[in-house]
């Protein structure tokens, strides 16, 4: 397996928005999130076979705009986030939503091949909007990663806002916050919520530099100043190794760091054009360590 080559498989649409579905034990599972101006955006759900290197897919319709951030429920496989793009009284605003996977798309109900579930997609149900106007426009919500579906965490600009959410994720309220200081006008780009340390440490990006917070004082930790060359893409923790993160950006590296030590990354590969978004796999496995999504192409390293 160590000598395959990499799994590519190609989208309809350009795409900037990759999650791992963990809530799902049986099979390694990632939502893909894609970008058009011009057609329904849709939510590719992806199955890799790492026994045979192959990949199966389904496909569903987002309607609401294009889709910048994507995050799954931990606890159930059928709820996931979406942070978006939608023209309001002609200016185009950034907002977030939850959302429900229709109940029969796995179970083959409706007597179609992948191939043809494509070309009939079925359309997502609207749970609630996580929308607070009066801190900004959302870059991305991050779920608790061994919780129970009832907490997540969305950067909106240079805050980081923690919802509890009720009545099957129905509802939604704001029950603290974090706010990003410094000169200028500083911004969220990207988070990860670590799912070491009883979860309570979240990374953020903004520009080029990567932060660590204490979740239970709302505190900066570490702070990585020029973690990339460019702007930071996307962040993810190793979910088997505790101490570990990974990033990438602009710059088109993909670098691995200790959090103990953040003055230099442990690994740096840079063999790999533009990336935008990084996934480890959300199951132990020898055969694949991360997974990389780039303009219409999903990679497996």
């Amino acid at each position: 397996m160590e000598d395959d080559a990499p799994v590519i498989y190609g989208l309809e649409f350009q795409a900037r928005a990759l999650t791992a579905q963990t809530a799902e034990t049986d099979a390694i599972r990632f939502l893909v999130g894609t970008q058009s101006l011009k057609f329904d955006n849709q939510i590719h759900i992806i199955d890799f076979d790492d026994e045979n290197n192959i990949i199966n897919k389904n496909v569903l319709l987002h309607q609401a705009g294009e889709i910048w951030n994507i995050g799954a429920s931990p606890a159930d496989k059928a709820v996931l986030t979406t942070c978006y793009n939608k023209t309001c009284d002609s200016r185009v605003v950034s907002c977030a939503s939850v959302w429900r996977m229709p109940c029969d798309w796995e179970t083959g109900s409706s007597h179609e091949s992948p191939d043809d579930s494509a070309h009939n997609p079925q359309t997502l149900e609207l749970l609630c909007h996580l929308n607070d106007s009066a801190h900004g426009n959302a870059s991305s919500v991050l779920w608790e990663p061994m919780g129970d579906g009832k907490r997540v965490i969305s950067l909106v600009d240079n805050h980081a806002l923690l919802w509890d959410l009720q009545e099957s994720s129905t509802q939604a309220t704001v029950s603290s916050t974090v706010t990003l200081e410094g000169k200028g006008q500083l911004k969220f780009t990207v988070g990860k919520w670590s799912p070491h340390h009883n979860c309570s440490q979240l990374a953020t990006a903004n520009d080029t530099a990567i932060r660590g917070w204490d979740l239970r004082t709302m505190s900066q930790i570490y702070c990585i100043e020029n973690a990339h060359g460019q702007l930071v893409r996307d962040l993810d923790f190793n979910p088997n190794r505790q101490y570990y993160l990974a990033s990438c950006g602009d710059d088109c590296k993909v670098r691995f760091w200790d959090v103990r030590n953040v003055q230099e990354p442990v690994k740096s590969l840079e063999e790999h054009s533009h990336w935008c978004c990084l996934r480890h796999s959300p199951l132990p496995t020898h055969h694949i360590h991360a997974f990389l999504l780039g303009d219409r192409a999903l990679d497996v390293l």
